[in-house]
C-alpha cells in the first residue's frame, strides 16, 4: 500500500513482478530499463533499478511519475510469446493461456510501452499482465479510481464557501453550476433580453442538461416546460453567448415531435427574434448536416494514431505527409474551423442570431459553439476565460465524456476524440496568431493528457446529472460516514495544483500575450496600456507577409512582370462579391486586431500538423536544441527581465496617484515570476539547456524506439525537410 501525507491509503498495489526490462529500441535487445513493474488500482508503474537524477526543466507530474501510466490511459494491453509466436490482446476477466515474454501498453495519449520478462518468474510476469488488463477495464465507473481517491479526501461545503477550482494564479474559474456564475456572463455580454431559468432544478425536465440554463425572457417557465417534450431528450434551446449588436448564439436539439414540429420551432425562433434590437430573425445551422460525423472523426483519428504510433516512419517527407492527409484528420479540423468562421459572420456581419442544432446537441454543438465564441471574444483566449468556456460548452452542456473517452472501454461505437479534435482547431488559430492566446500549446497538451487521469470531475462523466447521481450514491454507500457530508467532492480539473507544481505551471503562460491589462512604461512611469478600437476598413497598405500578425507567405504576391496581366485584371469584369465575401475580404485586409474578432486563414495549406501533441513521444522526430521551444526559452527570458525592471523602476519611482500598481496580466504582484525560464545575468550568458528538445516539456525517453540513435541530422531540414523519419520498420509489433 502506498502512503501519502493524508490519513488514508491512496493506492493499493494489486500485483508487481522483479527483473523486468523496459525496451527503448527495437535495435538492440539488450537496451532498456531494469527494474519492477507494478500494477495498482490507479496505474501502471515502473521502477528502475539505477534510478538516475531526473533532468531538470520536464515537466514533473505530483501524481505520475516518469514512468507511471493510469490505468484510464491504457488503450490496449498486449501480451506476446516470443518463443511460441502468441499474441494476445487481453481484455477484463480473461485467461491467458501461455507465459508472456513481453507486454505491450499503447495508450490513449499516443504512447506505445514494452516490458520484456526474460529475466523475470514466468508466472509473475503472467499475473501482473492479467492484472493489468483487468483493472484497465472496470465494470463499473464507481470502481475507477477517483472514486476511491476522493471519497474521503473531499466534501462539498454548505452554502457558498466552496472554491470553484483554482489556477495558477490564484483566480477561479465558473463552474456554471450555480445561477449567479450564468448572471455575471449576461451581465458581462449585455444580454438583457435573456435570463436565468432553474426550471431543470433537480434535473426534472432534462437529465442531461444543467440544472440552470439561460433562456429568452420572453418565455416563461411553463412555455419552456411545454416545449421540452418536443425536443430530443427534453433539451429545450440554451442561450451561449451575445453579441455587443445584441445577436445571440443559441444551441438546441432537434425537434423530435412531429405533431408540435412546426408550431414549437415558431415559438422558440419568435422569442430568439424578439431578443434582438432590430428584430432580425435567426439563421440557423444543422451541424448534422454539414460537418462529419463523429463517426467520421473516430475513424480518421484511429488511421492518425496508426501513423504515429505503429507504422513505420518513412525518409520520404512526401509520402509520410500524403498519409497523414489521407487520415483526413486535417481535413476534418479545417471543416470545423471554415463553418465555425461561417457563422461567426452571421453574427457579427450580418447580425443575426445564430441557432446550432444537433440531434443531441452534445457533441458537434460543443466544438461549433466553443470555437465561435473563442474568435469572437478575446476574453476565452485568457487562461481563465478559456477554462470558464470548456465549463460552460462542454462540461455543462453534457458533453458524453465518459462515452466519448470510452473510460469503461464497454463500447468503442461510441467512442470519438471530439474534445481532442477541438484542442487542435485552437491550436490552429494559436499557431496563427501566438499573441492573442495567454496560455500555450503545452497548456492545451496538458488538458487533453487530464482526460485520462480519473480523479477529476470535468471529463469523467456525460451530464452534471449523473455526476451528482453516482457521487451521491458512493457517498451515501461506500465512502461517507454518517453525520457527514452526504456528497463527495471531484474537484475539476482546473484545480491545476493536484497535478503540478507552481513553477512547472508557469509553462501555461505565453511570453507574447498581448492582453487587456499588459503594462508599459510612458516617460518612466508605469501606465495601463489601453488599445484602440479596430483599424478603419479602408486601410490597404499592409504588407502582405505582416498581415493579421500572420508572418510568412500565406497571401499570393500580386504579379508585376507582367503588363498584360496587369491589363487583364483591369479589363476583366469584377465578380460582385457575396454579402460573406466582402465581410471577410474586408476583415483580411486590414491589421487583426488581438483584443478583437480573430478570423483563421482557411486554405488547406495553412492547416498545420500538431506535432508537440502527435509527435512528442517519438525519438525519431525529437530535435535537440531545436523547435518552437527555442522560441519560447528566449522570449520567456526576455519578458522575465522586462519585468524585473518594470518592478524596480516602480520600486525606483515609489508609489504615486498617477501610477497604477504593476500587475501581471493575471493579477499577481511581481514578486511571483511568470515565466518558466528566467532572466540570466549579464555575468552567466544564456545557453538553452541540454534537455531542451523539440517535444518539450515531454521527453520520448523510455517510449519504444525505432531507432537507437536519437535526433535529426541537421541537413534534412536545411534540405527543406521539416520532420526526417527513419526507414526501420517495428517487426511483429502489430495488434
Amino acid at each position: 500500500v502506498f502512503w501519502t501525507s493524508f490519513e488514508f491509503p491512496i493506492f493499493i498495489v494489486v500485483n508487481e513482478v522483479n527483473f523486468v526490462r523496459k525496451c527503448i529500441s527495437t535495435e538492440n535487445n539488450q537496451e532498456g530499463l531494469w527494474g519492477k513493474l507494478i500494477c495498482t488500482n490507479f496505474k501502471v508503474s515502473f521502477i528502475p533499478q539505477d534510478t538516475s537524477p531526473k533532468q531538470k526543466s520536464t515537466l514533473s507530474h505530483l501524481l505520475l511519475g516518469e514512468h507511471d501510466i493510469p490505468l484510464t490511459c491504457l488503450e490496449q494491453v498486449v501480451t506476446v510469446n516470443d518463443t511460441k509466436g502468441k499474441k494476445k490482446v487481453l481484455g477484463s476477466n480473461q485467461k491467458l493461456k501461455f507465459n508472456p515474454t513481453e507486454l505491450i501498453l499503447y495508450c490513449k495519449d499516443l504512447r506505445m510501452i514494452r516490458f520484456c520478462f526474460e529475466e523475470a518468474g514466468p508466472e509473475s510476469a503472467r499475473k501482473v499482465c492479467l492484472a493489468i488488463a483487468h483493472y484497465s477495464h472496470p465494470a463499473d465507473l464507481q470502481l475507477l479510481f477517483g472514486f476511491e481517491y476522493q471519497g474521503r479526501r473531499y466534501h462539498e461545503s454548505k452554502g457558498n464557501e466552496r472554491v470553484n477550482g483554482s489556477t495558477p494564479r490564484g483566480l477561479q474559474t465558473p463552474i456554471f453550476d450555480r445561477s449567479s456564475d450564468w448572471d455575471r456572463e449576461i451581465k458581462r455580454t449585455n444580454a438583457s433580453e435573456w435570463r436565468v431559468c432553474s426550471i431543470n432544478q433537480s434535473y426534472t425536465v432534462s437529465s442531461s442538461l444543467p440544472e440552470h440554463i439561460v433562456v429568452p425572457s420572453s418565455l416563461t417557465d411553463q412555455d419552456l416546460m411545454q416545449y421540452a417534450s418536443s425536443f430530443t431528450d427534453r433539451r429545450i434551446p440554451m442561450w451561449c453567448w451575445s453579441h455587443s449588436n445584441g445577436s445571440a448564439l443559441v444551441r438546441m436539439a432537434s425537434l423530435t415531435d412531429p405533431l408540435q414540429l412546426k408550431k414549437t420551432e415558431q415559438k422558440i425562433f419568435a422569442a430568439i427574434t424578439k431578443s434582438h434590437p432590430q428584430r432580425n430573425e435567426p439563421f440557423r445551422s444543422d451541424l448534422d448536416k454539414s460537418l462529419p460525423s463523429i463517426l467520421d472523426i473516430q475513424s480518421a483519428f484511429v488511421k492518425l494514431r496508426q501513423i504515429c504510433i505503429l507504422d513505420p516512419f518513412e525518409e520520404s517527407e512526401e509520402r509520410w505527409l500524403s498519409t497523414i492527409e489521407n487520415s483526413r484528420w486535417l481535413e476534418y479540423v479545417r471543416a470545423f474551423l471554415k463553418h465555425s468562421a461561417e457563422m461567426v459572420y452571421h453574427l457579427e456581419g450580418g447580425n443575426s442570431s445564430v441557432i446550432l442544432q444537433e440531434e443531441e446537441d452534445r457533441d458537434l454543438n460543443c466544438v461549433v459553439s466553443a470555437l465561435m465564441q473563442l474568435m469572437l471574444d478575446p476574453r476565452y483566449r485568457s487562461l481563465i476565460g478559456f477554462q470558464s468556456l470548456v465549463q460552460k460548452e462542454w462540461v455543462m452542456a453534457g458533453h458524453r465524456f465518459l462515452d466519448r473517452c470510452n473510460h469503461l472501454k464497454k463500447n468503442d461505437k461510441e467512442e470519438s476524440p471530439l474534445f481532442l479534435l477541438f484542442l487542435d482547431c485552437v491550436w490552429q488559430i494559436m499557431n496563427q496568431y501566438p499573441a492573442a492566446f495567454e496560455f500555450t500549446e503545452t497548456y492545451l497538451t496538458v488538458l487533453s493528457d487530464s482526460m485520462w487521469i480519473p480523479l477529476f470531475s470535468t471529463f469523467l462523466f456525460s451530464s452534471s446529472k449523473q455526476r451528482a447521481q453516482h457521487l451521491m450514491d458512493f457517498a451515501k454507500h461506500k465512502a461517507i460516514p454518517q453525520g457527514e457530508d452526504q456528497v463527495v467532492y471531484f474537484p475539476p480539473v482546473w484545480e491545476w495544483s493536484q497535478q503540478f507544481s507552481t513553477k512547472d505551471q508557469t509553462l501555461f503562460n505565453n511570453p507574447m500575450y498581448v492582453g487587456k491589462g499588459a503594462a508599459c512604461v510612458q516617460n518612466g512611469e508605469v501606465k495601463t496600456f489601453k488599445r484602440k478600437k479596430a483599424y478603419s476598413s479602408t486601410l490597404r497598405g499592409t504588407p502582405t507577409n505582416l498581415r493579421n500578425g500572420v508572418k510568412g507567405g500565406e497571401e499570393s504576391l500580386t504579379r508585376r512582370s507582367s503588363l498584360a496581366n496587369e491589363l487583364k485584371s483591369e479589363l476583366t469584369p469584377v465578380k460582385d462579391l457575396s454579402p460573406s465575401e466582402r465581410f471577410f475580404k474586408d476583415w483580411f485586409s486590414r491589421p487583426a486586431d488581438l483584443q478583437g474578432l480573430l478570423i483563421p486563414l482557411l486554405m488547406p495549406s495553412h492547416m498545420a500538423f500538431w506535432k508537440l501533441f502527435f509527435l512528442r513521444w517519438v525519438p525519431e522526430a525529437c530535435i535537440s536544441k531545436g523547435g518552437p521551444v527555442t522560441t519560447y526559452h528566449k522570449l520567456s527570458q526576455l519578458v522575465d527581465e522586462i519585468e524585473i525592471l518594470q518592478s524596480q523602476l516602480r520600486q525606483y519611482k515609489g508609489t504615486s496617484p498617477g501610477n497604477t500598481p504593476l500587475t501581471s496580466s493575471g493579477g499577481n504582484p511581481t514578486d511571483q515570476r511568470r515565466m518558466y525560464f528566467q532572466a540570466s545575468s549579464p555575468d552567466d550568458p544564456s545557453t538553452p539547456p541540454e534537455c531542451l528538445t523539440s517535444s518539450f516539456p515531454f521527453t520520448p525517453t523510455g517510449n519504444l524506439s525505432r531507432r537507437t540513435v536519437q535526433g535529426t541530422p541537421i541537413s534534412k531540414f536545411l534540405n527543406g525537410a521539416r520532420i526526417w523519419l527513419s526507414t526501420e520498420t517495428l517487426a511483429n509489433d502489430t495488434v
